[in-house]
């Protein structure tokens, strides 16, 4: 697909900066509306295909996969125990890479981290700034929010609700699905409302059998609902439906475009309007503004390879960067007009900062398929999630919200579940022996929102582009610390249900930042001194400026949350579009 040239002379209708899950999105919305949009992107365009090579077998990688000798991939233990940005130590690795970037086939895609140093608090931040962003190799859980998570201070007191019920944003749910695609089994929940699904695949062996117990004990194991069109899309010339093969459980997405990723779902067909020109290579350093009118006028970059300064213009600015780039970038945005940062008169930019909470979780064996015939799960997007079950109907004691469980068992190409030491025939026998039997899980909980989780900007450091590095002041509370501690017993408690042999009980809390679900730092309200959005995630300072990603949260939920980034996006681009018409931005 090949890039149009940039018109600097000319006004743009809107202009967005980011092209992930939100800035596809826009780009889709807006130039279906007619609108000329401009799409700014940090990164380049890959090749995508030949970065993934699902079907490249380990033995025909010069490094069976792994990354190459002049890289290093960050462990949990240096994230711990080092400081961002990761100097000292590091000296023989020429490129650093966050812990998902550990395999050859992720080493482009992910960003090099002393380019994009940060500082603060640990964390593990994920970023990829290439086309299409971390959608190239998102994990495709897919799901909705419901009230429970709309209005959660209905029903615990805590934090704040959204200014929108799941009645304002269930038709742009469904119009994400039929666009985009998804699998999965309705199971008629009022906290984890059903998508319009399609195909969905089939759970093995040892998932029907912790359904089955897990039924009996009132709790939901259902199939993954993978953002993942089965049946494909007559609509989109770009995506392939799924067929179940290849590495699928890699740390990597979907070379076929069966998965949902923003160039092949979104921005290619946006393309194809004539109405959306791209830029790569184009790292945004501010959002520039009217001094007349205090609105938003365009977008100062710097382009990545030249390392030369541009300015364009616009009606209207789309911020997509992500939620911890798109704070960063708001920071960056200071002027006479707004001295703390653009859309900040609040002072909520940065803050009430939310993610997942992770790590407790086990693996167990079922004996009772020791010894079959393996299964083919290696192709399957995903294997099953475990809704949540806590703080519905009945108050737990010690604290408040929920989470939930993906997991998976069966056969795939790199044995799991077994920490079997050996070599030779007898070795390898037990491995073949043992293999489909293990089943694992994971948890996901949520993290509360709190103003006193926050980024701002380092004073100091700065990036490869001079632009201010983000500083970190967040960490995981007593409520999350709770929540784990019951995370790992009710893991353990339902896989001992299921007659599962226990093989390991994980109790460890990761790093923050390892669900790569961040959210809430320009979060939407009602009211404009607490909140830095309105329910169109339209800036209550400046009205022609847009935060479409996850920033504008309000709270984490426990469901990963690209699917309602990209149905809350439409909703705000419908509105944009419809303003924009009416000359009121």
């Amino acid at each position: 697909m090949a890039e149009s040239e940039v018109n600097l002379t000319k006004t743009y209708d809107a202009i967005v900066i980011g092209s992930g899950a939100a800035g596809g999105m826009a780009a889709h919305v807006l130039t279906s509306h007619g609108l000329q949009v401009l799409m700014l992107e940090a990164g380049k365009k890959l090749p995508i295909e030949k970065e993934l090579r699902s079907m490249e077998w380990p033995y025909d990688n010069p490094y069976r996969g792994q990354l190459p000798p002049d890289s290093h991939s960050l462990s949990f233990n240096e994230y711990t125990i080092r400081n961002p940005p990761y100097g000292p130590g590091f000296e023989k690795a020429k490129h650093l890479k966050s812990y998902i970037g550990s395999t050859d086939y992720l080493k482009n895609i992910v960003v090099d981290e002393r380019e994009n140093p940060f500082t603060g608090t640990n964390y593990a931040w994920v970023r990829a700034r290439c086309l299409g962003g971390k959608t190239n190799i998102w994990g495709r859980l897919a799901l909705r929010l419901s009230d429970y998570d709309f209005k959660a201070k209905d029903r615990d007191g805590y934090g704040e609700n959204w200014p929108i019920s799941y009645s304002d944003i269930a038709p742009y749910y469904d119009k994400v699905d039929l666009y985009l695609g998804i699998t999965g089994v309705k199971e008629n929940l009022p906290y984890l409302p059903d998508s319009i699904f399609q195909r969905p695949t089939k759970l093995n062996c040892a998932e029907v059998t912790l359904k089955e117990s897990l039924a009996k004990m009132g709790r939901v194991l259902t199939q993954y609902r993978a953002g993942v069109t089965s049946d494909g899309l007559k609509h989109n010339k770009y995506r392939s439906r799924c067929y179940g093969r290849g590495a699928c459980e890699r740390k990597g997405g979907c070379d076929i475009h069966a998965a949902f990723d923003s160039p092949t779902g979104l921005i290619y067909p946006a393309m194809d309007t004539g109405n959306l020109t791209l830029r790569t290579n184009s790292v945004a350093r501010e959002i520039t503004v009217d001094p007349k009118t205090g609105k938003a006028s365009g977008v100062h970059f710097i382009d990545s390879q030249t390392m030369k300064d541009y300015t364009v213009h616009a009606k209207v600015v789309i911020v997509a960067a992500s939620t911890l780039e798109s704070a960063r970038l708001l920071l960056l945005s200071k002027s006479h007009l707004y001295p703390n940062g653009l859309a900040n008169s609040s002072g909520h930019v940065g803050h009430n900062f939310c993610e997942h909470i992770m790590g407790p979780g086990v693996a167990g064996r079922a004996k009772n398929l020791v010894g079959k015939p393996p299964t083919l799960d290696d192709g399957r997007p995903g294997g099953f999630y475990v809704t949540r079950f806590r703080n519905l109907a009945e108050k737990h004691p010690k604290f408040i919200r929920g989470y939930g469980f993906e997991g998976g068992s069966g056969s795939t190409m790199f044995p799991r579940g077994t920490d079997a030491h050996g070599f030779g025939a007898a070795f390898k026998e037990e491995v073949r022996q043992n293999q489909g039997a293990f089943v694992g899980m994971g948890a996901f909980g949520e993290v509360l929102a709190r103003y006193e989780n926050y980024v701002d900007l380092d004073p100091v450091v700065k990036d490869k582009w001079g632009i201010p590095a983000l500083r970190f002041h967040y960490k995981f509370g007593d409520n999350e610390h709770r929540m784990a501690e019951d995370m790992k017993e009710t893991a353990q408690e339902m896989f001992e249900a299921a007659g599962f042999e226990i093989v390991h009980v994980s109790s460890r809390v990761l790093t923050e930042g390892w669900s790569i679900h961040e959210l809430g730092t320009a979060r939407m309200g009602s009211d404009p001194k607490t909140s830095v959005l309105n329910q169109f995630q339209q800036s209550h300072d400046v009205k022609n400026l847009f935060v479409v990603d996850g920033s504008a949260f309000v709270n984490a939920s426990c469901q990963n949350p690209t699917w309602t980034i990209m149905s809350l996006c439409w909703r705000s681009c419908d509105y944009l579009a419809d303003e924009l018409k009416k000359g009121n931005l």
